[in-house]
């Protein structure tokens, strides 16, 4: 997600500082090179050695004639993204008058004038962050067009947010913005329909595949709302996307349908149901023989692209035969017969794991896909700003 992206981490004095050393290890893993900045503050309470050693690079911990700041933030600087994480009240305070008085508020400022990409993460008691004078802060520098993490508020405290949401955001501010101005609709998940309070059908599918291409498409800047099915009901925000939990595939229909309106494309990731049942109003009791009347489901994508006959649309297709001559004769069945973009087929034998295997299905265009979920999502990303 941050490949090839040079960052600047900022660092100043909150006690969150304990946790830059994660963060930085994080974002190198995500494929970033970082650079340390420190003020006085932040060295008493994490080492220098300790930033050095999880960038593997030299920490600013003072201007000197070098010019430092402007090395690493001026125009024809090092830097594509200054990261400040985490950020005090003081230092907002100091960035939004444009004082300049630390490593990390010189960089900051530089940073801005260079019109570079900035984000930060703000960490701190919540009485310090519901301060009239920081409110006014952050939004000040927001109008400057600088990217704001919002922290955890737990037990009393603006807890700087986690490391994976601070590399999201990074990525996001740095990366590419291919997908700028459009509104994704992403299907995540499995349906669940009732059989009676108790009991459900179901299927295995995890929903990582429609999170992480929800992620990677927020990540190129676009709008995202995901529609996940399942039992468990997410938050209705996430970092990277506005939520609608649904459970049965007439509850995702809906769903899909109100949040198409406006959207600019529609990525059918989730694993909906081909059939449901009437749910019997109590428990059905064991003991016994008992059949099941199945009646068909509607087919999302043939009522999407009904009502929205010019609306790119991106399909999925599952299949447990691990052959790509029939993945490839499914997905193009599939193509043809709901005018898709393109289709994605998935090796259902790897459904709910980690790594997973997809053929990109376009006509007579096909190509193969095999690794973490989080490089599908970046890859279906990719091919959909292709589209555009």
């Amino acid at each position: 997600m941050l490949a090839g992206v040079n960052v600047a981490l900022c660092v100043s004095g909150s006690i969150a500082a304990v946790k830059t050393t994660e963060l930085a290890h994080e974002l190198r893993r995500q494929g970033a090179t970082v650079r340390g900045v420190m003020t006085e503050a932040a060295q008493g309470i994490v080492h220098p050695w300790a930033v050095g050693f999880a960038t593997d690079e030299p920490v600013v911990t003072e201007i000197t004639g070098d010019i430092e700041h402007v090395e690493l933030c001026g125009r024809e600087g090092w830097a594509d993204v200054l990261l400040l994480a985490p950020a005090t009240a003081n230092t907002v305070g100091k960035i939004a008058a444009a004082i300049d008085d630390t490593p990390v508020t010189t960089c900051a400022t530089t940073a801005l004038g260079a019109e570079m990409p900035v984000v930060i993460a703000p960490a701190m008691h919540e009485p310090m962050y519901d301060h009239p004078g920081v409110v006014e802060a952050i939004s000040r520098v927001e109008s400057w067009g600088v990217s704001f993490v919002p922290p955890r508020i737990e037990e009393g405290k603006a807890k700087i947010a986690s490391a994976d949401t601070i590399c999201l955001a990074t990525a996001r501010a740095a990366g590419d913005r291919s997908l700028e101005g459009k509104h994704v609709v992403v299907t995540s998940g499995a349906t669940v329909e009732s059989i009676d309070p108790i009991r459900v059908l179901t299927n295995r599918a995890s929903g990582r595949t429609g999170k992480a291409i929800a992620r990677a498409c927020y990540a190129r800047s676009a709008a995202v709302t995901l529609v996940q099915g399942g039992l468990e009901p997410e938050s209705k925000h996430l970092p990277y996307a506005s939520v609608e939990s649904v459970e049965s595939a007439a509850e995702m229909l809906e769903a899909v349908e109100a949040s198409v309106n406006d959207a600019d494309a529609l990525l059918s990731a989730a694993a909906i149901a081909d059939y449901t049942t009437d749910a019997a109003s109590e428990k059905i009791r064991s003991g016994g023989e008992f059949t099941l009347d199945l009646t068909p489901t509607p087919k999302l994508l043939d009522a999407i692209r009904a009502e929205h006959p010019d609306l790119p649309i991106v399909g999925f297709k599952a299949e447990t035969s691990g052959d790509e001559e029939a993945m490839t004769e499914q997905a193009r069945e599939l193509l043809e017969r709901v005018d898709l973009d393109f289709v994605v087929a998935n090796d259902a034998s790897v459904m709910g794991e980690e790594e997973t295997r997809a053929l990109f299905v376009r006509g007579d265009d096909v190509t193969s896909f095999t690794g973490s979920k989080a490089d599908l999502g970046a890859r279906v990303a990719e091919e959909l700003a292709a589209e555009f």
